[in-house]
């Protein structure tokens, strides 16, 4: 009786445009990867995605009065953003335009 192997690898077909392809296949190479692993990675990418947007989250009462606790104090500011959103815009400081 022969053993019958499961297939790790499932295989995948698609039929897309030229333009399409061409995008891919520019944005592979700038990654350095092949059409294949691109696609893959991009699917499974986004596939993760829609997941991850309609997973329930899952805690304890405890955990989410304390949740809602974190989320009732008043807000407080982080140093690092405000420093972030007190400095100019390289556009706006007309360095960019110095270092053309």
């Amino acid at each position: 009786m022969s053993r019958v192997k499961k297939r790790k690898e499932h295989p995948l077909s698609m039929r897309l445009p030229e333009t399409d392809v061409a995008i891919i296949d520019r944005a592979a190479a700038i990654r350095g990867r092949s059409r294949t692993d691109f696609v893959r990675e991009a699917a499974v990418r986004a596939a993760e995605d829609v997941l991850l947007e309609t997973m329930p989250i899952r805690m304890s009462s405890a955990g989410f009065k304390a949740f809602v606790e974190a989320l009732s104090q008043p807000a407080r500011p982080v140093p690092e953003m405000v420093e972030l959103f007190q400095r100019t815009a390289p556009w706006e400081s007309g360095k960019a335009e110095a270092e053309k």
